[in-house]
């Protein structure tokens, strides 16, 4: 029988919307510090997000725009922008999406093992975590981006996860919310739940999906499901995740 054994989330955009709201004014913080002529608004931040990794993001914008800063140079850029990502966590400045922490409670409750893989770093994860969660930490590990050579979107964190938690693929669920995460979990062959972020993002159209979500929803606000099982109840549990394995494992076969 397909149930669920553990779930995979990512962490930006996934659990919280981090990007325009912290680490984008830590990068331009970081840049402000090393007298570097560069200031990333919005738009520009958003076509940024398409390479994966704080410090790859870097190296591209150092040749894009002809400056070929060298690999320490753009590790202490990094270094800045991470001093500043966490003082912006230690104030407070991000929140939980919508019906996140119900969900993690509930899967938590039911003994279904959760584990975070993402890009960021490990001192970022768990700062985070810590401020999000109120010394609450439901994660059994965390795959971040010092524990892989590739990250996202190459299958290598998700694989690892794989490895480290011994749960078969068809028995876990991936909550993702941009291309190069769900590019990666679905290389991995993982159950994969599209839940967007405030980035608006388009769908590489290589990418095929079973479950798409505009939000976890919760008793005050209800989700939509736009692919996928019917919804029962005005937000997703453990019930619903169910019925994704049972989909996933038909269109499989």
């Amino acid at each position: 029988m397909t149930y669920l054994e553990g779930v995979y989330w990512d962490l930006d955009g996934t659990i919280a919307n981090t990007e325009l709201e912290v680490h984008l004014p830590a990068f331009n913080n970081a840049f402000k510090d090393l007298d570097i002529n560069w200031n990333w608004d919005t738009k520009k931040y958003i076509q940024l997000l398409r390479i994966n990794g704080g410090k790859n993001r870097i190296a591209h914008y150092s040749k894009l725009n002809n400056n070929n800063f060298s690999d320490d140079f753009i590790l202490k850029i990094h270094e800045k922008k991470q001093f500043h990502y966490l003082e912006y966590i230690k104030k407070n400045s991000v929140n939980l999406k919508t019906g996140v922490f119900r969900l993690i409670k509930e899967l938590h409750r039911e003994k279904i093992r959760q584990f975070i893989v993402t890009s960021s770093s490990r001192n970022q994860v768990n700062l985070l975590v810590e401020n999000l969660f109120n010394g609450f930490n439901p994660f059994e590990f965390i795959i971040s981006s010092e524990d892989v050579k590739l990250k996202k979107p190459n299958p290598l964190p998700y694989l690892k996860a794989i490895q480290l938690s011994g749960i078969k693929k068809n028995n876990t669920i991936v909550f993702e919310d941009s291309n190069p995460g769900l590019i990666s979990a679905k290389a991995a062959k993982l159950p994969t739940i599209f839940v967007p972020s405030n980035i608006p993002t388009v769908l590489d159209e290589n990418i095929k999906l079973d479950c798409i979500l505009d939000t976890l929803g919760d008793e005050n606000n209800v989700a939509n499901v736009i692919k996928g099982p019917k919804l029962k109840k005005s937000y997703i549990d453990l019930s619903f995740l169910n019925e994704c394995l049972i989909t996933f494992h038909n269109a499989k076969n």
